[in-house]
């Protein structure tokens, strides 16, 4: 346990922001879910539309830190593949 204030209030920061940035990165495995369910779908056009509003959520946890930004782009361009690829 920690035996300095300064300490303390560091694992009080770090415990807040661990809970930020776990809430963050579920919002993103959840866009990630969406498009996935929406390419399952077979609507090219509403994949489209729901792709584009979880590359914003994906930019902005990368930009972040939250994830590394080359995982980020990995991520966008396997569901941009996937997209393309329906008939």
């Amino acid at each position: 346990m920690a035996n300095t204030a300064q300490a303390r209030k560091r694992a009080r920061q770090a415990t807040a922001q661990r809970d930020r940035n776990m809430s963050q990165r579920s919002e993103m495995r959840t866009a990630i879910k969406k498009v996935r369910k929406a390419i399952e779908g077979g609507d090219k056009a509403a994949a489209q539309a729901v792709f584009q509003t979880s590359m914003g959520v994906i930019d902005c946890i990368a930009d972040k830190k939250i994830i590394h930004k080359n995982k980020a782009a990995r991520h966008k361009s396997r569901l941009s593949q996937a997209i393309k690829a329906m008939a």
